[in-house]
C-alpha cells in the first residue's frame, strides 16, 4: 500500500514537473516569436535607409561625413541584429542591439536635421516617401518592441517564480532580456522626420 502512495506522488510530481517545463518552453517561444517582428521590422528599417541616403546623395555631396555616419551606422546595427536574432534575450546581444539602434537613431536625426537646410531635398518625392516610411517602420519597431518585453517578462516572472524556479533551474532556462533603450541622452532621441 505504501508503494503504491510513493508510487502516485512520484508520478503527480513528474506530471507537475512536466506542466511546468512545458509552459516555460512556450513563454520561451512567445518571446523569441516576438523577436521576430522586430526583426522583420528592423530589416525593413535597415533596407529603407540606403534608399534615403542614395536620394540625399545629390544635393548633399558636401555633407559626406554625415551621410557615412549613417552608413556605418546602419552597418554596426544590421550585425548587432543578426547575433540578436540568433539569440533573442540573451543579455549581451540584447545590449549591443540596442546601443547600436540608439547610435542608428542618432545618426538618423542627424541626417534628417540636415535635410532642413535644403529646401530641394525636403521637397524631393523620392525623399518624402522613404522619409514617410522610414516613420512608419519606427512606429511598428517600437510597437514590435514593446510586445517583445511584454513576452520576455511573463517568461522571465514564470521563470522565477515558486516551484516554477525550481523546474527551470533543473532545465537551465536562463533570465531574458529586454530590448531597453541605451542611457545616452543622444542615442535616446528618435528620429525626427519633417515633411
Amino acid at each position: 500500500m505504501t508503494g503504491w502512495i510513493l508510487l502516485a506522488l512520484v508520478v503527480a510530481f513528474a506530471v507537475f514537473a512536466v506542466t511546468i517545463y512545458n509552459r516555460l518552453v512556450a513563454l520561451r517561444n512567445r518571446f523569441k516569436n516576438a523577436f521576430a517582428q522586430i526583426d522583420v521590422q528592423l530589416k525593413r528599417r535597415y533596407d529603407l535607409i540606403p534608399n534615403l541616403v542614395e536620394a540625399a546623395k545629390g544635393y548633399l555631396s558636401h555633407e559626406r561625413q554625415t551621410l557615412e555616419a549613417v552608413i556605418a551606422a546602419r552597418g554596426a546595427a544590421v550585425t548587432a541584429s543578426q547575433r540578436a536574432a540568433a539569440t533573442p534575450g540573451e543579455p549581451s546581444a540584447m545590449s549591443s542591439l540596442a546601443h547600436a539602434e540608439g547610435a542608428l537613431g542618432g545618426a538618423l536625426g542627424r541626417l534628417l536635421a540636415v535635410f532642413e537646410n535644403y529646401p530641394d531635398l525636403k521637397a524631393n518625392q523620392n525623399v518624402l516617401q522613404v522619409q514617410e516610411e522610414l516613420a512608419s517602420t519606427e512606429n511598428k519597431v517600437a510597437f514590435a518592441r514593446q510586445g517583445f518585453n511584454d513576452s520576455v517578462m511573463s517568461y522571465n516572472t514564470k521563470r522565477e517564480t515558486f516551484p516554477d524556479n525550481v523546474v527551470a533551474g533543473l532545465f537551465g532556462f536562463k533570465e531574458a532580456m529586454l530590448l531597453e533603450a541605451t542611457e545616452s541622452a543622444e542615442e535616446r532621441k528618435a528620429p525626427k522626420v519633417r515633411f
